[in-house]
């Protein structure tokens, strides 16, 4: 068996991949559509959209298998994205790439594989939209333009689902997006006991800025903290920007990651300049996932808003007594 070797991208194929936060969400039906489509069109028994991550490929969409992954090091999908075009194995039990792959000794019995790549906003090769069939069998040049076909209409579903999850701003991801990544996250950290911690920010005098210095101005100002919570926090974290001046980040692992990057963030707001010479503050609330008390994500954002407000009080004592 020959395992799939590394696009010479892979950095910025990952990095492409990660920043438009697909990796295991819950399944879509514009996704689905196609994989059905295609499953019919061709008369094979399994049609997927595959995402090859670091070590493993997961299904955004999948017909004729219950499989979620397989490992990196086992799939024909790694060996596709490696160059444009379709990539089509006939026969794998002939193919000395593929004949001892555990895929083709084992469920689900692969003889033929077409995949046809799938990209990220960037035009990197994230995965593919892949035909699998336990028989081989021939692809004419008709079924490869066919598959590039549907594999451009992939295209263009992730490209609107990097859209409608982004904030156009501050590219970070928007309530959607966070609600998206943020249920699911919540769901498995109470599934496998893990901890999580949820950072909701709001920025003080924002309105302020904005009269004293214009919208442009406080956009910038904007887009200047989205970058530190960036920089402070770890890329595993969920960074968002809710709406207007609220922002938040959330953790999964161990406890005190969010005191600790809190205090990050603070020294280097304090070492770093943004064009607005407005002293950059905010308020922030700090919560813990409860899993007897938050069941839903809207009930932890509840109890960390709460927080930040008795947090933003106590700012505004605490200035009012300094005069």
């Amino acid at each position: 068996m020959l395992k799939p070797p590394l696009p010479i991208d892979e950095t910025a194929r990952l990095k492409s991949l990660h920043s438009l936060r697909i990796l295991d969400t819950p399944s879509e039906e514009r996704f689905d559509r196609l994989t059905r489509m295609a499953k019919r069109i061709f008369g094979v028994n399994i049609c997927l959209v595959s995402l090859v991550d670091f070590d493993r490929q997961w299904f955004k969409s999948k017909q004729g298998l219950d499989a979620c992954e397989t490992s990196r090091e086992i799939s024909f999908c790694g060996h596709a994205i490696l160059q444009e075009g379709v990539f089509v194995v006939n026969d794998a039990t002939s193919d000395d790439r593929f004949h001892d792959n555990p895929l083709v000794l084992g469920d689900p019995d692969i003889r033929f594989y077409a995949g046809c790549p799938v990209h990220g906003p960037g035009g990197q090769r994230i995965g593919t939209l892949c035909l699998i069939h336990p028989e081989p069998r021939e692809f004419s040049e008709d079924d490869v333009s066919t598959l590039q076909d549907l594999a451009a209409m992939v295209d263009d579903e992730i490209a609107v689902a990097s859209q409608v999850t982004v904030d156009d701003l501050t590219q970070v991801a928007n309530r959607r997006g966070f609600h998206l990544v943020a249920g699911h996250m919540l769901s498995l950290c109470r599934r496998t006991g893990t901890d999580a911690e949820l950072a909701y920010f709001d920025l003080d005098g924002f309105k302020a800025v904005n009269d004293a210095y214009g919208h442009a101005a406080g956009d910038k100002l904007l887009k200047h903290f989205a970058d530190l919570l960036i920089k402070c926090f770890r890329t595993a974290d969920v960074v968002a920007r809710l709406g207007g001046d609220e922002f938040v980040v959330l953790m999964a692992g161990s406890k005190g990651i969010a005191i600790r990057a809190a205090e990050r963030l603070e020294l280097m707001a304090n070492e770093t300049d943004c064009e607005i010479r407005q002293k950059l503050a905010w308020s922030v609330g700090f919560i813990e996932l409860d899993p007897d008390r938050h069941d839903t994500i809207e009930s932890l954002l509840a109890d960390a808003d709460h927080r930040m407000y008795k947090d933003k009080v106590r700012r505004r004592v605490a200035n009012a007594d300094e005069f």
